[in-house]
């Protein structure tokens, strides 16, 4: 990639519509402004039992790769979560999978929900994966997570 790639993503960081970029950017392993299966692969081998089912990463890449050119690239990432419309009220697909994954509709994801739900997405996670999911969403393990806890997981700002 050639520096003025890099600054033109500078630019795209700090523009408006920008909410979904910091999730973009776990995803996108090699920083190169695109999610391939390569990406989601080395994402995934950071859970303890690892995620390595290459028929499941091409099916999430089809999904999402309107363009069809085998890659995931911002504008196709944010459409897929819900783009500005998810920013400006607040639902969309991330409040969707998160209404899904709690089971109880507390409106908190415990333990078992996250575990449930990561197992039941093809995700095998420990225990102790689930435990830093909460913790990073800055819940606990008596109290779960809330909705703005798992875009704290998923490192998305909705905030802009």
């Amino acid at each position: 990639m050639c520096p003025s790639d890099r600054n033109s993503s500078r630019l795209e960081k700090n523009s408006p519509g920008s909410g979904f970029r910091s999730a973009f950017e776990v995803l996108d392993a090699d920083r190169d402004g695109k999610i391939s299966r390569e990406d989601l692969r080395t994402f995934y081998a950071g859970f303890s039992n690892g995620f390595d089912d290459d028929e499941m990463i091409g099916t999430m890449i089809s999904l999402a790769d309107s363009n069809r050119d085998g890659f995931v690239e911002y504008e196709e990432f944010e459409r897929v979560l819900g783009g500005s419309k998810a920013k400006a009220s607040g639902f969309g697909a991330m409040e969707d999978a998160f209404k899904v994954m709690d089971k109880d509709g507390d409106g908190r994801l415990s333990h078992d929900d996250l575990k449930s739900y990561m197992n039941w997405a093809g995700f095998p996670a420990s225990d102790e994966d689930i435990k830093a999911m909460i913790s990073l969403g800055g819940g606990d393990e008596k109290e779960g997570v809330s909705f703005d806890g798992l875009l704290k997981i998923l490192a998305v700002d909705f905030s802009g």
